[in-house]
């Protein structure tokens, strides 16, 4: 019996009816090295480390199950064992009488290594099965049918030990590391206020406990539950451990693990980021108190014109924005750490909240300043002309600078003065051929 979980064949070839001495004489040999190699095997088979755990083990499910069949094999095996090392011995007894072994020693021979001579029968509380019919307390084979039969509970017993030992060596060290992992996390947890009950990572660490103790109970009393067989695999032992509950509880103590950081990066940081939330906040008070001062400045200034309202300072900010102080100053992290996410957004967007309402009310200012802008333009455009000093300029200018420099100020009014100076200035800015000559004073009078 071999690592693959099989005996050697005894015999090749069909057998003649009585063999020869020399026949008899490699028979025998290969009997030996056969008997050599079964033994062996049985032997490396009760010393095997799964088998001595499966017996020492409170086993339960498919593991107590398969292990009692698979013990009922194992003394089975035995059984065969000693009936093959008898007709093993008794084939050398008849060999040994005589050098040249006459007919009758021949026959007798041919008959234990070729015939049915070996007898199984059953004792110590189990029954010799039987793969023509109901159980038997005895059964004749070939020395050919009991290495098969032995192939067949061998494979059988050592698949069953070699599963569960693939199985106890891979998760239960891991689940043990697993575990330490997680008794190092509950302990930083419970250093930042993270408990059950309270913070749902300390429900999620409690979870995760239980889980681990109950698999590790469940791997340790039924190994079995946990293995996949590869398919088509004839190997001993063919196919994993199946990791599935282990790794998911994994990936869960780590998204803890990550949370819990967090955390702590808060405790250790949160000073500094309440800083940076009272002056954004500030930054936005002052900016709704520019706006509301500059809409008092534009409805003085401006006719005319729509300018929105200016909300409050945001009070319920500054609620939060304590209430984060005080979690700071009790060093109830847990709590501290959401909120502090949610008011950095929020904070930022109040900022940008006032800003907007900042441009929104000033406006109107801005575009009295772009039209003032573009009065001046044209005029210092139509000066380096040498154009400075036309009457219906001057007169339009000045129409549209008294709009512009005066409150409250119309801006529909006022656009239409400077775009009234802006025509005349052009008209007056495009080149004339000779044949049109200088303008008269009627001409202006008609503008």
């Amino acid at each position: 019996m071999g690592a693959t979980g099989s005996f050697l064949d005894p015999m090749g070839g069909p057998p003649d009816p009585v063999l020869d001495r020399d026949q008899v004489d490699r028979a025998l040999a290969r009997l030996e090295a056969e008997h050599e190699a079964i033994e062996t095997s049985l032997l490396a088979l009760q010393d095997h480390a799964g088998r001595r755990l499966l017996e020492g083990a409170e086993l339960t499910g498919v593991t107590k199950d398969r292990w009692s069949a698979a013990e009922r094999s194992i003394s089975l095996l035995w059984t065969y064992f000693d009936s093959y090392s008898a007709a093993l011995a008794g084939a050398r007894e008849v060999r040994a009488r005589r050098r040249w072994p006459n007919h009758d020693d021949l026959a007798e021979l041919t008959e234990t290594l070729r015939g049915r001579s070996v007898t199984v029968a059953g004792g110590a509380g189990h029954e010799v099965p039987s793969h023509t019919g109901p159980a038997r307390l005895s059964e004749q084979f070939t020395l050919a049918e009991l290495v098969t039969r032995m192939n067949e509970l061998y494979a059988t017993s050592l698949d069953m030990v070699v599963a569960a030992d693939s199985v106890w060596s891979a998760l239960p060290a891991r689940i043990d590391l697993l575990s330490a992992e997680l008794r190092r996390t509950r302990s930083l947890a419970h250093s930042v206020g993270v408990r059950p009950g309270e913070h749902p990572a300390g429900d999620d660490l409690e979870s995760i406990t239980h889980e681990l103790s109950a698999l590790r109970e469940m791997v340790v009393s039924d190994p079995l539950a946990f293995w996949r067989p590869a398919p088509g695999s004839s190997a001993p032992g063919g196919g994993r451990p199946d990791t599935e509950r282990y790794d998911r509880a994994a990936r869960a103590l780590e998204d803890v693990r990550r949370e819990i950081e967090a955390v702590l990066r808060v405790r250790q940081d949160s000073e500094e980021r309440l800083m940076r939330l009272r002056d954004v906040l500030s930054r936005a008070d002052r900016t709704l108190t520019e706006a509301r001062s500059a809409r008092g400045e534009v409805l003085a200034k401006i006719a005319a014109t729509e300018v929105p309202a200016v909300s409050g300072p945001p009070t319920a900010l500054q609620e939060r924005l304590s209430a984060a102080a005080e979690y700071r100053r009790r060093a109830q992290w847990h709590r501290l750490s959401p909120l502090l996410e949610s008011l950095e957004r929020d904070a930022e967007d109040e900022l940008l909240r006032a800003r907007e309402s900042l441009t929104a009310v000033t406006a109107p200012l801005a575009v009295r300043a772009e039209l003032r802008g573009r009065l001046d333009a044209y005029k210092a455009k139509v000066a380096r002309h040498g154009m400075a000093e036309d009457p219906l300029l001057i007169e339009r200018y000045d129409a549209a600078r008294r709009m512009l420099w005066s409150a409250p100020c119309d801006l529909r009014v006022a656009e239409a003065a400077v775009l009234r100076y802006q025509q005349a200035a052009a008209e007056l800015l495009v080149p004339r051929g000779p044949a049109a000559g200088p303008r008269g004073d009627g001409e202006r009078g008609e503008r």
